[in-house]
């Protein structure tokens, strides 16, 4: 609960030592090249106006951008396959990060415009998300794994 002396100011103003941690969005870490490619995505004509896009957008707007060579393997970057676990009911998820064209749910292919794809853009091992699901359960995603492009899992562009 926020303290009440604060309860009228924005959150973007209340300082971080009151805000509950579950608010507070963790850091996170793009490459350049996801950086660049994620902003062209966002300035074409076909996703600028998609919802998800300002989603996206304020991620990347948040972000540390690292040149690729100076990038932590343990970094949920685009082609990276993740595993997570939700933290409430232990089930385990497995994951690959990709471009809205790419997405197939059924195989685990998850567009980084869904909003767990944009959520898990940048993310660390150890590092968690809170996140609704479309059928509105709550759940906190924690990532236990990230498997950078073409080291097996996703090799395919």
């Amino acid at each position: 609960m926020i303290d009440n002396r604060h309860s009228g100011l924005p959150p973007s103003i209340i300082p971080p030592s009151i805000i509950p941690p579950s608010i507070i969005p963790p850091s996170i870490i793009v490459s350049e090249p996801d950086a660049e490619r994620l902003e062209s995505l966002l300035e074409s004509d076909e996703w600028r106006s998609q919802p998800a896009a300002r989603a996206l957008q304020d991620e990347l707007l948040r972000a540390e951008v690292r040149p690729q060579g100076n990038m932590p393997a343990e970094v949920v970057g685009m082609h990276s396959s993740v595993e997570c676990e939700d933290e409430r009911s232990g089930d385990r998820h497995c994951l690959t990060l990709v471009y809205p064209k790419e997405a197939d749910v059924a195989s685990g292919r998850v567009s980084v415009l869904a909003p767990v794809g944009s959520a898990l853009l940048g993310l660390s091992v150890g590092q968690h998300i809170d996140w609704r699901t479309p059928d509105g359960r709550q759940l906190r995603l924690t990532v236990l794994a990230v498997q950078p492009p073409g080291t097996g899992a996703d090799t395919e562009r």
